[in-house]
């Protein structure tokens, strides 16, 4: 899409960092520079401010990555967009079958309901639940790497969800302020809620990271 829109050498093309480095080296294929910008703490997708902040003569288009089953806020990108004349793109996640999309839903809202210790996913703007990622708070406390590891050892699988921002890739390194995906990087735990867990499977996940929620500051 870049290069059919005729993106190329000199050009500058605002990505995020927080996700795969796909993205960022589809920029560098057609031979312009990706420019990160931070997100949005809620939706883990481009925040708009930050984009426009990011802004330079250079900049020629946004890609916007939806996230775990949130979509970005693409009315506020496109706003930038028009105001700089920008392209704005968007990368999109595998879609997952309206059924199965209801079924993560009811799984999801278990987990909203019983969890304690660790924030819990914001359902807001159609969340289909991709992926069930939560904020576990360090402050001085066990860490996420520490909860994850825990969680692991009680039978729940979990990941990392991005272990590596971008822009602290070998090739990508940039010295820019995004604290927000710094933070998301250091704090986000990917829980199962797959369509196909049982009551069992739910009950053993509330349980395994519950036990632990004590041990950790409350999250905000």
């Amino acid at each position: 899409m870049l290069r059919a829109a005729g993106v190329g050498v000199g050009d500058e093309v605002v990505v995020p960092a927080f996700g795969n480095v796909e993205v960022a080296e589809a920029v560098v294929v057609v031979g312009a520079s990706p420019v990160f910008a931070d997100i949005d703490p809620n939706t883990y997708c481009l925040d708009a401010s930050a984009v426009e902040a990011s802004v330079t003569s250079r900049t020629v288009a946004v890609v916007a990555v939806h996230r775990f089953g949130r979509p970005a806020d693409m009315a506020s990108l496109h706003g930038v967009g028009q105001r700089h004349g920008l392209l704005v793109l968007e990368q999109g996640e595998s879609e997952v079958p309206y059924d199965e999309t209801a079924r993560r839903r009811q799984r999801a809202a278990y987990l909203d309901g019983k969890l304690r210790g660790v924030r819990t996913p914001d359902g807001g703007d159609g969340h289909t639940y991709q992926q069930y990622v939560v904020r576990v708070p360090g402050n001085g406390r066990p860490d996420r790497d520490a909860f994850a590891r825990a969680v692991r050892g009680r039978g729940v699988d979990c990941r990392v969800p991005v272990k590596t921002p971008v822009h602290r890739m070998p090739g990508f390194r940039r010295c820019v302020s995004l604290p927000e995906t710094e933070r998301a990087a250091d704090e986000t735990l990917a829980l199962p809620v797959d369509a196909s867990l049982t009551k069992r499977d739910m009950q053993r996940i509330v349980s395994a990271c519950n036990a632990l929620g004590g041990l950790l500051q409350p999250a905000f």
